[in-house]
């Protein structure tokens, strides 16, 4: 039985699984959803894992465009993965792996090199069951050790690319106990003309489901606003469900507080009575209630950062605005984030960025937008503005001291600039042979060595970190030396390469050749965001209250 004071997997229970599929359109929130269940089901004493399947016929998300498909979230292993794991790891900070991640791409990719080395014994390798079979092998072995294992399905319903996983979870369904698994399908319900709320489309939705041989336990409605009654007594008699088992999952300012919403709904304790769960959970009055405390925290006050990027998408830095949230609820503080296009910045700052209480730079690949990137970093070093620079941002503050305190005229990195006098940034020494473009970045968790009485230092309170690395360039050390006569300062090395940078009399300049948001959560947040925060409160509102006083 799970204990009080950690989430420790039970084999007593077996594995239970609950899958969560999507109708009527994409992005409705599936994965907030899954999430938030499996938050409510932590708090109840479970060991609680996921599953993102993605039915693209990429390997992994590694070589999409943040544009067209958000972030590129990178796990501890060096897996390019899903937006939506970060997801997971934020709601459940839980370390998921490359297995967690199941796409088209990898299944297809091990079914065809399966057949080609002989393992089907002359068999016509086909959907079913080969494909379905390997399907199912993954969503096993990822939930293994847990006591459930929350599968999102991407995609809605009725897409072509997701019937195979349609099939392998009515397959999946067939060969578990019927108490070990739960479908929950999330639908759109939206509002006619005169303000009713409107249960068609997801009437359509589950006759799609049912239609494929799969009856679901749970129905989710996604409204601006709570279902009303009526609403939900007509979707369960047309969906053939308990009214007790249509819930809602309204529009809320922060999705950290869709937990609280889903509970406040019962939805964890019907899921928990489904699975036979419930004896073994935690009492609702015993249970923690951190995360709700996190949520509801007064904020003493507001900051606005400025996020100066090329993609003009706010889930491409989903992390950072995360990350960002997690620092403020530790500051105390709401933090406002303003989107600056980096190109707007070309032929300098003017004005754009007055008026704004810190910097951040996020990574990034490609020539476009870096001279709007170095403006922001010249602009935030010579007007004392906090500065964070992420990767790509961190190797813009360097050129930027190459050149305008370094006197190094036309320092570039050659990824955009192959033939710069100075390449201050150059390639790393291992990727020079590499030809393919999936998954041979410098990738994953690598250990950096912190300077003590550093900034750095400071903001970690400790002389080493482990953070995620994503990139093929990294600072030339045959300029080092002259970088730091400048007054730029590498205080964080790992090796010969430099991972963290800082700058003397600053209120907080720090750069970091890692993605520290990777690694933030709730109740815990990304230490350089945090000290980025603080220098932001200092500077900017602590001030005011001693004014008032």
């Amino acid at each position: 039985m799970p204990t009080e004071s950690a989430t420790d997997y039970d084999p007593s229970l077996g594995n239970k699984f609950i899958f969560v599929t999507g109708g009527v359109m994409s992005g409705l929130g599936k994965g907030i959803t899954a999430a938030s269940t499996g938050r409510l089901l932590k708090n109840a004493g479970f060991d609680v894992t996921a599953v993102k399947v993605d039915p693209y016929l990429n390997v992994d998300a590694g070589t999409m465009n943040p544009f067209e498909h958000g972030e590129v979230y990178v796990l501890a292993d060096g897996a390019e993965v899903d937006l939506d794991l970060g997801n997971y790891e934020r709601f459940l900070d839980e370390e998921m792996t490359a297995d967690h991640n199941v796409t088209t791409g990898k299944v297809y990719q091990h079914v065809i090199e399966a057949e080609r080395a002989g393992d089907y014994l002359g068999k016509t390798v086909q959907i079913i069951p080969h494909v379905t079979d390997d399907i199912k092998r993954r969503i096993r072995e990822a939930a293994e050790g847990t006591d459930v294992c929350i599968v999102e399905v991407g995609g809605t319903v009725g897409d072509i690319e997701g019937m195979q996983y349609l099939e392998a979870l009515r397959q999946f369904a067939h060969e578990e106990d019927e108490e070990d698994i739960l479908l929950a399908h999330v639908t759109l319900v939206p509002y006619s003309k005169n303000g009713e709320q409107k249960t068609k489309p997801t009437q359509h939705s589950v006759k799609e489901l049912r239609s494929i041989g799969l009856q679901p336990d749970v129905l989710v409605g996604r409204c601006s606003d709570r279902l009303e009654r009526e609403t939900r007594e007509k979707i369960a008699l047309f969906c053939d469900v308990p009214t007790a088992a249509v819930f809602s999952n309204p529009d809320v300012e922060d999705i950290y507080q869709v937990p609280l919403l889903v509970e406040d709904e019962g939805l964890d304790e019907y899921v928990m009575e489904h699975l036979g769960l419930a004896d073994a959970a935690i009492p609702p009055e015993r249970r923690e209630n951190e995360w709700r405390q996190l949520v509801t925290r007064e904020r003493t006050g507001e900051i606005e950062v400025a996020l100066v990027g090329k993609y003009g998408l706010e889930d491409a830095y989903i992390s950072i605005h995360e990350a960002l949230k997690h620092a403020g609820m530790e500051a105390g503080v709401d933090v406002e984030r303003t989107w600056i296009h980096s190109e707007d910045l070309a032929e300098g700052v003017d004005g754009q960025l007055d008026g704004v209480d810190g910097i951040i730079v996020p990574g990034g690949f490609g020539s476009r937008g870096t001279q709007g990137k170095i403006e922001a970093v010249r602009h935030a070093r010579e007007e004392g503005v906090p500065y964070l620079g992420l990767c790509l941002g961190f190797q813009m503050a360097v050129i930027e001291a190459a050149r305008n305190l370094a006197d190094l005229e036309g320092a570039h990195s050659t990824e955009i600039e192959a033939d710069t006098p100075h390449p201050v940034i150059d390639i790393l020494p291992e990727q020079y042979e590499v030809e393919d473009m999936g998954g041979t970045m410098r990738l994953g968790a690598h250990d950096t060595d912190i300077e003590p009485g550093s900034l750095a230092h400071q903001v970690y309170g400790t002389t080493s970190c482990t953070e995620r690395h994503r990139h093929r360039y990294e600072v030339n050390p045959e300029y080092i030396d002259r970088l730091e006569e400048t007054g730029l300062h590498f205080s964080g090395r790992s090796d010969n390469r430099m991972e963290i940078l800082e700058l003397a009399e600053h209120p907080y300049f720090i750069g970091t050749q890692f993605h520290p948001e990777f690694r933030s959560r709730p109740g815990r947040a990304s230490p350089p965001f945090v000290g980025f925060v603080e220098a932001i409160v200092e500077q900017t509102l602590e001030p005011e209250a001693e004014t008032t006083v």
